[in-house]
């Protein structure tokens, strides 16, 4: 089946009056974060030289982020129609650039670690889209949070099946697997999402990590229900190779909503004082 494009968006359905500035402001810096997918494509590309058949599933990935962000830009021009999307873009690709397109080698240590890592990504964005979908009333972004959702947890299927061809081969032990899961989900508090919202909502003077990490953090983590929550869990969990029900996986699940519930009420509270 061919996959969706701009022109399947109910476009006409759009309806200001019921959609919140917050939501226009993450959704801005959702805009730049997906825009910038052929980067990582491009990383990939150099670590799996030679596998061909993942490349290119790579490529497919990279042109799938991308129409994401044109989508999400395209929404956030309805809703404020003097957003310079490219000006954003422009200033955050210019103070944003962490991913280095010069290894040729992954930077979680093999490449079936680096599938996990990639997982993990894509359990955090089909969650957060859900969520979105689940916290919105506008009908267009609610279509298209929708749609994105569907992609995100494809692309960790894709990543998922390409994992076990390599841990068969490399079997890393359980424990460099939870690792590398735990390290990726942490790395949400790297620069990427704050300097995206500077880049959106802001673009000029100085960039205070801290606050646009905490504007950013404390609109888009407080969409999240536990549903959404378990089912991410669940989906990291079956990445690493943890039965949900096990001991490990019991420890595993707690950790991981410690973590979120954590750093949900730490940027909400940073928020505040803000």
């Amino acid at each position: 089946m061919d996959h969706w494009t701009p022109e399947d968006i109910a476009w006409q359905d759009f309806d200001r009056s019921r959609v919140d500035d917050d939501t226009i402001r993450i959704v801005k810096a959702a805009a730049l974060v997906e825009h910038n997918g052929e980067d990582y494509a491009r990383y990939l590309a150099n670590v799996f030289e030679g596998d061909e058949l993942f490349v290119d599933a790579a490529w497919r990935w990279a042109a799938e982020e991308v129409q994401h962000g044109v989508v999400l830009g395209r929404w956030a021009r309805l809703a404020d129609p003097d957003w310079d999307m490219d000006a954003a873009r422009k200033c955050f690709r210019d103070g944003y650039d962490q991913v280095n397109l010069d290894v040729h080698a992954s930077v979680r240590g093999s490449r079936c670690c680096e599938l996990i890592a990639r997982c993990v990504v894509e359990v955090g964005t089909s969650s957060y889209y859900t969520a979105l979908a689940d916290s919105v009333d506008e009908p267009v972004l609610k279509q298209i949070c929708k749609r994105i959702a569907a992609d995100e947890f494809r692309h960790y299927k894709l990543f998922y099946d390409h994992m076990k061809r390599y841990l068969a081969d490399e079997k890393p032990m359980l424990w460099e697997r939870v690792k590398v899961a735990l390290g990726r989900m942490a790395e949400g508090e790297d620069d990427e999402l704050a300097y995206a919202y500077y880049a959106a909502n802001i673009g000029s003077g100085p960039y205070n990590r801290k606050a646009c990490a905490a504007a950013h953090g404390s609109k888009a983590l407080s969409r999240y229900q536990p549903g959404h929550i378990k089912l991410a869990t669940n989906m990291t969990m079956k990445a690493v190779g943890l039965k949900p029900h096990s001991r490990m996986g019991t420890w595993f699940s707690r950790v991981v909503w410690r973590l979120f519930d954590w750093r949900r009420g730490r940027m909400i509270k940073a928020a505040g004082v803000a």
